[in-house]
């Protein structure tokens, strides 16, 4: 493959619609590559803005805004990396002959709830929880007693868990309602989802191009709210477990087609697996990768979308701690302890130019050859000693 320099006129280009943290890192690996980056995103100075060759604020739910951005910048490829974006824009953009990595139709599908539960369920047969969609508050108190309690409560279009809850009885549905509208992106309609009791949920990390699909080792991961805060790697699972959940998200990204990394959570209980959500980018727990791989996920998805070869060697375990803001503030600082700089940690500070209560600001990577449990103790030690300044 020929690799011209940036900023010149054969210029490979890629253009991440949505520049976080997940984003910046792709810039990072794709600069790497000689690769012209432009990161765009609603405001300013978000962090993949700060390493991009270009960068443009615009408000990402307008069809026009995007489009315009598109056509003056005439990228190789386009990368959504959030949900909230003009779906529409990706669309025509896609008819015009851009490339959408993996494409608008996958896109699509995953940015909604809705649509992809109804796609790997009903099209593809996929093993799920069960679940109801609503509109109404009555529609919701209705499901939840259909569903019964505990259940999940999510809106069908939102990220990192935002507006997402579990009523445990039927004197927590308004509370839940109110915070699903609450969240960003559409809330017009929620999701209503038995809450299995499952042993863990993981992230099978799954990249694919045109010539192969390569599974990352199984990520375990927790959650506060909807959101992770811990990450490991490996997940200790059994193989009957493991092949299924590969099966799974072989299935579900054959089915959405087209090139990068897709991150696939899955509910596992015994031997069953059970499909949650996919999204078809870097996904925020697979940030362990940074330590315990070759090529991280993010150097996977630029391999991916370049459509090389996607070989990578597994360091050992690793494991993630996400660092979420204390306060609000327009100036955020993060007091790190010399301590936390070890022979087998990696620190990554975001530089979010604002920050407000429970925003991931910062994460802590560990490594341990041989336990993730170990890897995990030493990454919860690590991000007790990062405080907001």
């Amino acid at each position: 493959m020929k690799f011209p320099a940036p900023l010149k006129s054969d210029s490979i280009k890629i253009m991440l619609l949505g520049s976080g943290e997940l984003g910046k890192e792709v810039v990072i690996e794709a600069q790497r590559l000689g690769i012209e980056t432009i990161a765009v995103d609603s405001y300013n100075n978000a962090p993949a803005m700060l390493v991009a060759n270009k960068s443009y604020v615009i408000n990402m739910k307008n069809k026009d805004e995007v489009l315009d951005v598109i056509r003056r910048e005439k990228p190789t490829y386009i990368l959504p990396e959030v949900e909230a974006l003009s779906i529409e824009a990706l669309f025509e953009a896609q008819h015009e002959g851009f490339h959408v990595i993996p494409n608008a139709d996958a896109v699509n599908k995953t940015m909604n709830r809705k649509n992809i539960r109804e796609f790997a369920a009903v099209q593809l047969g996929i093993p799920t929880s069960g679940y109801e969609f609503v509109t109404t508050l009555d529609g919701l108190e209705k499901a939840a007693q259909n569903i019964g309690f505990p259940c999940v409560i999510k809106p069908v279009m939102s990220s990192s868990g935002h507006g997402q809850s579990i009523a445990r009885s039927p004197e927590d549905i308004p509370a839940s309602w109110e915070l699903a509208k609450e969240a960003r992106g559409d809330a017009s309609e929620l999701i209503v989802e038995e809450f299995i009791t499952f042993d863990y949920e993981i992230t099978l990390l799954t990249v694919r191009n045109e010539k192969e699909t390569v599974f990352c080792e199984p990520i375990g991961h927790i959650q506060q709210d909807g959101d992770y805060i811990f990450s490991w790697q490996p997940m200790n699972m059994s193989e009957i477990a493991k092949a299924k959940s590969e099966e799974i998200a072989k299935k579900i990204t054959d089915g959405l087609g087209g090139r990068g990394l897709f991150g696939v959570e899955l509910f596992v209980k015994g031997d069953d697996v059970y499909f949650s959500e996919v999204s078809p980018r870097p996904h925020d727990t697979g940030m362990v990768t940074m330590i315990t791989q070759s090529q991280s996920e993010f150097a996977l998805h630029v391999r991916a979308v370049l459509g090389l070869p996607l070989e990578y060697i597994d360091y050992g375990a690793g494991a993630s701690a996400a660092y979420k803001a204390k306060g609000d503030t327009f100036n955020p600082s993060i007091d790190i302890f010399d301590s936390s700089f070890t022979k087998d940690s990696i620190i990554r500070v975001f530089g979010k130019p604002q920050s407000h209560e429970g925003r991931r600001m910062a994460v802590a990577l560990t490594y341990d050859k041989d336990s993730s449990d170990k890897a995990l103790q030493k990454a919860k030690e690590i991000i007790g000693n990062f405080h907001d300044n």
